[in-house]
């Protein structure tokens, strides 16, 4: 079976000195509560001091993470064993940079409008790095910083929206079950379909207390 990394795992005791971050501490992506300025979009909006965001966190909301291999990811075994397990059989490249993307600033806000979509968004990181903020269950701000081999999944019907970092530069490998729909619906959204269910599974559960499976 395969798990998505659902715990940030501490480094390793040693006796000596140990500068060298080993390399699971290395592959834990970085989230954090976002502050409430309203400066450019593209810096990292850390509070001070900073609340880092667990993994354990995001997968209670339903935000799923693997660390994978983005120099060889078309022979990656485990990428096909996830692909497999999930059907993810839709698979194709995305660039975006001022060079690559027509009206680039423009296109950055509609990106960053909040929203929903009726199915999952899977986006795997081969280059640079960007933002995907996502609303927690009391509706706050979090924002998850994808770098090189960064795999996440975004459940259904959460809010969320999507920026570069201040690198203005991103590859990513954009995965679908079927054929893919790349429709956002812009909050409010409360009664479709997606988002009811989305509240019932990872809202009012969570409020509940009652502890939930990553889907």
């Amino acid at each position: 079976m395969i798990q998505a990394t659902q715990y940030a795992l501490s480094t390793q005791k040693s006796n000596g000195n140990h500068k060298k971050k080993n390399r699971k501490e290395e592959d834990t992506m970085e989230a954090w509560y976002m502050d409430e300025s309203s400066e450019d979009q593209r810096l990292p909006h850390q509070k001070n001091p900073n609340q880092p965001v667990s993994l354990n966190k995001l997968a209670d909301i339903g935000v799923l993470h693997w660390h994978l291999n983005p120099k060889d990811y078309e022979n990656d075994k485990e990428l096909q064993n996830i692909r497999q397990t999930r059907g993810y059989n839709y698979m194709d490249l995305l660039d975006l940079c001022p060079e690559k993307v027509e009206n680039y600033e423009g296109k950055l806000k509609n990106f960053f409008r909040e929203h929903i979509h009726a199915d999952e968004e899977i986006r795997y990181c081969l280059q640079g790095s960007g933002y995907f903020d996502v609303r927690d269950s009391d509706d706050r701000w979090i924002r998850i910083w994808i770098k090189e081999g960064d795999m996440i999944v975004l459940p259904a019907g959460i809010y969320h929206r999507f920026t570069l970092d201040k690198g203005n530069y991103v590859k990513l490998m954009r995965l679908f079950v079927g054929e893919p729909v790349w429709t956002c619906y812009n909050r409010p959204q409360e009664d479709h379909p997606a988002r009811v269910g989305y509240v019932k599974n990872f809202v009012d559960d969570n409020q509940q207390g009652v502890p939930l499976e990553a889907h």
